[in-house]
């Protein structure tokens, strides 16, 4: 042996190696290897359901701001159709007052075109009677203040 270098000793140390390699590759690299890969996979997963999420997220966002968007636009037609009844109702309770308020008119006008004439007839049935009643005082006591006062009557009736 030159060197003394012993083959078989290197075959053993070679084999010791292979061993050890073997060992702690089964004992240590694949189980890492295998968790690495799970959690790997499971981090993907979370990735894929976080992404999934939030497109889903994302949707219901846009179809909450069509609903928001729709409802504004209904309440806004909502709003027009309103005040239009309100101010139609308003109108027609305006011509309501108004048309009432014609009818009152003429119902007054009437009751004081009513009294008036009452008025009038009452005074013209008065004056008849003072008329009569003047007119037995002066036939019994004179006939000349009789000419007289029919004088002063006819003069007041042609005033008026």
């Amino acid at each position: 042996m030159p060197l003394n270098i012993d083959w078989q000793q290197i075959l053993l140390h070679l084999l010791n190696f292979a061993i050890l390699a073997g060992g702690l590759y089964f004992l240590l690299y694949a189980p890492v290897k295998r968790f690495m890969a799970k959690r790997e996979q499971h981090y993907r997963a979370l990735d894929e359901q976080t992404k999934t999420d939030r497109a889903e997220a994302a949707a219901l966002r846009k179809a909450a701001q069509e609903k928001y968007d729709a409802a504004e636009v209904e309440i806004s037609h909502m709003r027009t159709r309103v005040s239009d009844e309100v101010e139609a109702e308003k109108q027609r309770l305006l011509d309501d007052a108004r048309a009432q308020a014609r009818r009152i008119l003429e119902t007054a006008g009437k009751t004081a075109e009513l009294r008036n004439k009452k008025a009038l007839a009452d005074s013209h049935d008065e004056i008849r009677a003072m008329a009569m009643e003047a007119v037995q005082k002066l036939i019994i006591n004179d006939g000349s203040a009789l000419d007289q006062f029919l004088d002063a009557a006819e003069s007041e009736t042609r005033d008026e």
